[in-house]
């Protein structure tokens, strides 16, 4: 994805923003036309979904089509909060931001910088991941990234529209995903009850 990455068109990432995230955006974006933003897009979706750890987390119902950006040079994205609606651009749907996603594609040892830094109620969170990465959270957070100031920093971002909704409900359903699956590996035939209230709180609570 790299090599390919190195030889695609490249735009000013402000050509996407929205005008409050625009004012702080300065990094390189590919053109979603290009044929190989659509390829690359194409590759993470059929991985995501084959990431069970992803579906367990997000529980999509639509992932916006993947979008690739680059810091160099002291580049960096300031803080700034996703836009709720994304319209996708080749096709008559739009997705709602319940979660953004950050897939990071360069070695965090060949930059300098760049954490994608997220901020929640009571702290900030620094992210700084191997290449093949992902961070996933809220999207209306506010969030930023900080300058790279030595080598690259390549990633692809999307967001997710979940089935549900809500980030409290989503995460209950994580957490006891979890226990089943740690249920299941002692005492397999144990899992059927906890099993049972997993997918009915999901179909009170899922919107497809």
């Amino acid at each position: 994805m790299r090599a390919a990455l190195a030889s695609a068109q490249w735009a000013s990432g402000r050509d996407t923003a929205g005008w409050q995230a625009a004012s702080v955006k300065e990094n390189g974006q590919l053109v979603e036309s290009d044929p190989v933003a659509r390829a690359l897009g194409d590759h993470v979706l059929a991985a995501l979904e084959r990431c069970k750890p992803f579906i367990a987390a997000a529980l999509p119902l639509r992932v916006y089509p993947p979008m690739f950006n680059r810091y160099a040079g002291g580049q960096a994205f300031g803080a700034h909060v996703d836009t709720a609606i994304r319209q996708v651009p080749w096709a008559p749907a739009r997705v709602r931001a319940d979660l953004s996603a950050t897939l990071f594609l360069s070695e965090p040892d060949s930059y300098e910088g760049g954490e994608l830094i997220v901020e929640d109620e009571t702290r900030a969170r620094a992210a700084k991941l191997p290449a093949g990465s992902m961070v996933l959270y809220e999207a209306g957070t506010v969030h930023r990234v900080a300058p790279v100031v030595r080598g690259e920093r390549l990633a692809a971002f999307s967001w997710v529209q979940s089935m549900v909704r809500d980030a409290g409900q989503r995460a209950l359903l994580l957490e006891l995903d979890r226990g089943i699956q740690a249920v299941a590996a002692v005492a397999p035939g144990a899992t059927v009850g906890l099993t049972g209230v997993y997918h009915n709180l999901l179909r009170r609570w899922a919107e497809c």
